[in-house]
């Protein structure tokens, strides 16, 4: 389709060339329509150019932007994939501590449990010794009481002084009443336990003492059953000596595993939370993974459609410029095919049209209206080949203004240049009208596409934010979960804790009491006895022994005594060292949950705002786009195909070929009517 400069030109050139004024000259027409032509090639040449350099800038400037952006996100999408493999072998790592450590806890635990049942059956068998010694030594104290008060009532006793074993002995006073059948057979097998062991630790020497075979006076009688309750009162203190040294031992044992179980737990607790904390910013770093790969994705794709738009374009234009090329071939080839037949001075154009030749205003009337009828029927022809319906009604104008002159008489020119020139006026006008259009367009595409980037980028970071501020709070939240279980968990340990120290202090209160008491009558005791036993001589012996005894049992009582004040002091410090620590620990915890809950709190309302923000963008993006869509409809001319610039190429060459053609033969006749009227007016003088 022609442009309308081209048109304005065209009718320029009608309005003011002499050959259609003064002297109409077709071969001059159709050169001069062969380079306007040809101008107007070049000019869409040159303006195709413009734009095409104008879209490879743009082309090359949005592949930068892509590029840089894709390259970042390549960034972004390596780091993230190196911290999630950082985070899994962390994971992987604290799993194994789990694993090891509750391994140890339970092989502690095991082993707390068996020394705690060994200890039991040890303290059982401790108590049924014990109280079989106690048992023994009350019994040989009450014999030695018997023996010593019998021996004092003199010959009422008088078997039992003539006794020659305490076996005998024994025997007499179970018949007097005064001992009990069971209690003697108890010291018969008790004595006869020890002479044995004796016998067995001085086999073979001749200065051993024949079994059962003791003086028969009583002084030997009672010595002998003090020897005995001296060995049972050593076996007695051997037996505590040695269930002291088990408890204490067992105690050792108990603390040490009890500090192992209690430092394995607090390793795993941290163990677990490593695994917990791990696994949360693992699933974080994955989430922003997944939404950078997918802008990444985004961002290849688009590169890789704005690559094939511009190849595609690039293809375009170059076909586009070779085809302008073998137009202008052919129009060039034309151009001088018509100069080389028809120029030259005494061409055909100058013996058809010259001026010299034949004069338009000798032609007869005829001439003249073959003439303008042809300059009509170009016109015309013109409008049909381009589809003008402007150049028809001009062509329809000029016709009807070429009749009415010449029936007036006035000249036909005058009006057709009048016309040409009042189309020339609204073309140039219409000109105008698209070139504003056109600036219009061109700003508004540029304000528009900014706009939309600026959206775009826009909407891109409020996502980003967001997906960010989801992330941090939903780790956030965990955190917090994490450590009001852990709050919870302390304080139910610290609940028991405070059960057992209570426990322990009762039983203390309970257990001291009874030992003071009994200390208090031990000392009361000796006090007694020791005032008692102090004003004679003669009982000093057995009183002796027993202030002895009680010496040991008030000794016993005050290393218990002080044994259990050590012990209730050394878990009442440990106690409110631990609740001290736990105490510290809780206040941590409720603090770190107070700022975390309000951190995240804090989140979720910029989540909501972002949120709130992104849709007004969105609907912002939206109407940019339907804009856009508007501009597009009303700035953006339909392509012409290359198949319709062919055809209408072909058409317009065919027309001028036509033309030429339609001229030779007018230029032939011209020139035939021109020599016979020269023969009918005979030669020059």
């Amino acid at each position: 389709m022609q442009s309308p400069v081209a048109l304005t030109c065209l009718a320029l050139l009608m309005s003011t060339s002499p050959v259609l004024v003064e002297a109409t000259d077709p071969v001059a027409k159709v050169l001069e329509m062969l380079s306007g032509l040809q101008a107007k090639i070049i000019a869409e040449a040159e303006g195709a150019t413009t734009m095409y350099d104008e879209f490879a800038e743009w082309c090359e400037d949005n592949s930068k932007d892509l590029g840089f952006e894709i390259k970042t996100g390549q960034g972004e999408v390596e780091q993230l994939q190196a911290e999630i493999v950082e985070l899994t072998a962390t994971i992987d790592a604290c799993a194994t501590k789990v694993e090891v450590l509750t391994g140890e806890i339970t092989v502690d635990e095991a082993d707390l449990k068996a020394a705690t049942e060994i200890r039991e059956k040890e303290a059982a068998a401790f108590q049924a010794e014990e109280k079989e010694l106690a048992e023994i030594v009350d019994t040989i104290e009450r014999a030695i009481a018997i023996l010593e008060r019998e021996m004092k009532k003199g010959a009422s006793m008088l078997q039992l002084q003539n006794a020659g074993s305490v076996a005998q002995a024994l025997q007499v006073m179970v018949q007097a009443s005064a001992f009990s059948s069971a209690d003697a057979s108890r010291l018969t097998a008790l004595l006869q336990s020890s002479q044995q062991s004796s016998q067995e630790e001085s086999d073979g020497s001749a200065d051993a003492p024949a079994a059962a075979a003791y003086e028969g006076h009583s002084g030997g009688i009672i010595a002998t059953m003090e020897g005995l309750l001296d060995k049972a009162e050593a076996q007695l203190a051997a037996c505590r000596k040695t269930e002291a040294e088990n408890l204490h031992n067992f105690e050792v044992l108990k603390q040490s595993l009890t500090d192992e179980i209690n430092f394995g737990n607090d390793d795993l607790l941290k163990a677990k939370k490593c695994v917990n904390e791990s696994e949360a910013a693992k699933a974080t770093a994955e989430g922003e993974l997944s939404v950078t790969s997918k802008d990444l994705a985004e961002d290849e794709k688009e590169k890789a459609t704005l690559h094939s738009n511009c190849m595609t374009k690039a293809t375009e234009y170059e076909q586009e410029t070779k085809d302008r090329d073998e137009e202008l071939k052919a129009l060039a080839g034309a151009k001088g095919a018509i100069e080389k037949g028809t120029g030259g001075e005494g061409g055909a154009a100058d013996v058809a049209y010259g001026l010299a030749q034949v004069s338009l205003l000798q032609i007869s009337r005829s001439q003249e209206n073959l003439a303008n009828n042809r300059a009509v029927r170009f016109v015309r022809d013109l409008a049909r080949r381009e589809n003008l319906p402007e150049l028809a009604q001009l062509a329809s104008r000029m016709a009807s203004a070429l009749r009415m002159g010449a029936a007036v008489g006035d000249d036909p020119f005058a009006k057709v240049k009048g016309l040409i020139e009042e189309m020339i006026v609204r073309l140039e006008k219409e000109a105008a009208a698209e070139a504003a259009h056109k600036a219009y367009c061109d700003k508004e595409f540029k304000e528009t596409y900014k706009k939309e980037a600026d959206k775009k980028a826009e909407i891109d970071k409020l996502t980003t934010a967001i997906n960010k501020a989801k992330a941090r709070s939903a780790l956030l939240k965990g955190e917090v979960a994490t450590l009001q279980k852990e709050l919870a968990d302390l304080a139910a340990m610290q609940q028991k804790m405070d059960s057992i120290r209570a426990e322990e202090k009762a039983l203390f209160d309970k257990n001291s009491a009874e030992i003071k008491e009994g200390l208090e009558g031990v000392k009361l005791a000796l006090k007694i006895l020791r005032e008692f036993y102090g004003k004679g001589e003669g009982a000093q012996g057995a009183g002796g022994t027993i202030i002895g005894l009680i010496e040991v049992i008030e000794s016993d009582f005050e290393k218990l005594l002080s044994e259990m004040t050590a012990d209730e002091e050394s878990s009442a410090t440990a106690h409110d060292k631990l609740t001290k620590e736990n105490e510290v620990t809780r206040v941590t915890k409720e603090q770190d949950v107070k700022y975390k809950t309000k951190e995240f709190v804090g989140l979720d309302k910029t989540i909501t705002e972002l949120s709130s923000d992104l849709a007004g963008v969105e609907e912002e993006m939206a109407a940019v786009v339907e804009y856009l869509e508007k501009i597009k409809e009303m700035c953006i001319a339909k392509p012409e195909t290359y198949e319709e610039r062919k055809a209408r190429r072909e058409q317009e060459i065919a027309g001028l070929k036509a033309a030429l053609e339609i001229l030779e033969s007018e230029a032939v006749l011209l020139q035939t009517s021109s020599m016979t009227k020269r023969s009918l007016r005979g030669p020059r003088a």
